[in-house]
């Protein structure tokens, strides 16, 4: 029997910047890191796995900065294994790094499968048993709590369901308090997981341990059903949900968490995030997406810029009588908008909002507001995205609606590569600005064309805004956006910049590389000023 009560609390935990970022084609930088485990935290899931403490320097970075990050909702989760086969606990540098790091939750992954542990791992089935009782007691022992992943739990089940339910009673005893059980190849199939989720809490009642509420599901959509798996882990019983934003993960991804949101809260009953931050669903998965340098899927399920899109004939016609004639839910629950209909006036809220949140006053007239909306179209059909360059959004809402505030005026600039015969590569870039009523002339050198517009620009106009000196360019992505058109391509340029405080996008579209490059950049420049209240005066 299905367990369908709604009121049972469930807990979710993302996965994209471990599992996610294992997609072939992804690499997040430190700040990349932040940025999503902020949004992430807004969003309102309740933990966040951020990766191994004892992979990477980055990671043990990532770690020592969260010690400082004033998160609201979330817990960060460390990810580990179990010891290894011939060390004690507290002799393995895995387990000891997870003992030391920030994290206060734990993740450690073990074998459940018998031909796992004989052929990869090469030992025993009792010394893996040993192997996670020991790492988790550890981990224990040292104030951490403790989620034990049970890696292949359902064919394990399949192969040897008196071993799957052994390795799961011994991390239960040893101190865990979740029980992850992971379709780690993808390829179980719905009907399967519920059958398997539900024998193993009925297994579970029989023991003396309250393990039948401690369940979790971990899915890879390998077999295109991640989702449904996760679902009907929830049917059967499951108290805690893992997944990725839009998906993203190691082969063909995992499941992707928005939309199990979306369908466990605005179908199932579910209560997972607060209304205002499922509204905040779109935005979220346009901005990984960003992030990731990886073109938002126009059809993916509630965010996808077509989720709601109706064409001309009998569903427009319908949709314009009865909205959920042929919308499944209401497009604003999950923070997007239905192409027919509402759009308009949906888009004008929510440029409202917007506006306000960036410190812009918009005019009151409702032709204006949709004029502006019209503009704001039109840059991006030309392959502008905000999602995650809001400043750049600010300035263009201040240059539509004549506020706007130039810091200088370019008069042209240009740019030489030099490859030496030592293999070096080198540029030089020459610009001309009017700044503050005064002609200046700057060159300055880099390893490439943007370093050293940027070098030549901070030269220009430190003198006239010494606040340029705390601003630090901090992440650089081009994306080619017609692939078609080869070298003559429009490329869309992000560029994230940071004062130490506080952190900003700003974008440029162009045929011309380097004329995008520096659109983004002088941007980014333009922005903080602005943001710091030194433009106008400055400029005067």
């Amino acid at each position: 029997m299905a367990l369908t009560d709604a009121n049972r609390a469930l807990t979710l935990l993302d996965t994209t910047l471990r599992d996610g970022e294992q997609r072939a084609g992804v690499a997040l930088t430190l700040e990349d890191k932040l940025r999503i485990i902020r949004r992430l935290d807004d969003f309102g899931v309740h933990y966040i796995e951020v990766g191994f403490p004892a992979s990477n320097q980055r990671d043990r970075e990532l770690f020592g900065r969260l010690a400082a990050e004033p998160l609201q909702n979330a817990q960060i989760v460390a990810f580990g294994s179990t010891r290894h086969k011939d060390l004690l606990a507290e002799q393995d540098t895995g387990l000891v790094e997870l003992a030391e790091c920030y994290a206060g939750v734990v993740s450690i992954v073990g074998k459940s499968s018998p031909e796992h542990v004989q052929k990869v791992l090469n030992t025993t089935l009792d010394e893996n048993l040993s192997m996670i009782a020991d790492s988790i007691s550890f981990l224990v022992e040292q104030g951490k709590r403790v989620f034990f992943d049970a890696e292949h739990y359902f064919d394990a089940y399949k192969e040897d369901s008196e071993y799957a339910m052994q390795v799961l009673l011994t991390a239960t005893y040893a101190g865990a308090e979740l029980l992850v059980l992971c379709d780690t190849n993808g390829g179980a199939l719905p009907h399967e997981v519920y059958q398997i989720c539900q024998a193993t809490r009925q297994m579970l009642t029989l023991t003396s341990v309250s393990a039948a509420d401690m369940l979790g599901i971990h899915t890879h959509n390998d077999g295109g059903v991640a989702i449904a798996n996760s679902l009907e882990a929830i049917r059967a019983g499951c108290v805690h949900l893992q997944g990725t934003v839009n998906g993203y993960g190691e082969r063909v991804g995992n499941t992707d968490l928005l939309v199990a949101i979306a369908d466990l809260q605005l179908k199932m009953g579910f209560q997972l995030v607060r209304p205002e931050q499922l509204a905040r669903l779109t935005e979220l998965s346009h901005y990984v997406a960003a992030i990731m340098n990886i073109a938002p899927d126009a059809y993916h399920p509630y965010s996808g810029a077509n989720a709601f899109a109706h064409k001309a004939g009998l569903h427009s016609s319908s949709v314009v009588r009865h909205k959920p004639s042929y919308e499944h839910v209401d497009p604003a629950a999950v923070g997007n908008l239905s192409r027919i209909v509402i759009s308009e006036l949906a888009g004008r809220a929510a440029l409202a909002s917007k506006a306000d949140e960036l410190g812009v006053a918009l005019p009151d007239s409702d032709a204006e507001r949709v004029r502006l909306l019209a503009d704001i179209k039109a840059r991006e059909i030309s392959g502008f995205s905000y999602e995650v360059a809001e400043a750049s959004l600010a300035l263009f809402l201040l240059e539509l609606t004549g506020q706007e505030q130039k810091c200088f005026e370019l008069e042209s600039f240009r740019v030489i590569t030099e490859k030496h015969e030592d293999g070096r590569a080198t540029s030089e870039a020459t610009i001309k600005l009017s700044v503050a009523g005064e002609r200046v002339v700057s060159t300055g050198e880099g390893v490439g064309p943007v370093n050293a517009l940027d070098a030549a620009l901070r030269q220009a106009i430190t003198r006239f805004y010494p606040q340029v000196e705390g601003f630090e360019l901090t992440d650089y992505r081009v994306r080619v956006l017609d692939e078609s058109t080869g070298t003559s391509a429009v490329t869309r340029v992000l560029i994230d910049t940071s004062d130490g405080r506080h952190s900003w996008g700003t974008i440029g579209v162009s045929e011309n590389i380097i004329e995008a490059s520096w659109d983004a950049l002088v941007d980014s420049i333009t922005y903080g000023l602005l943001r710091l209240g030194v433009g106008a005066a400055a400029s005067e």
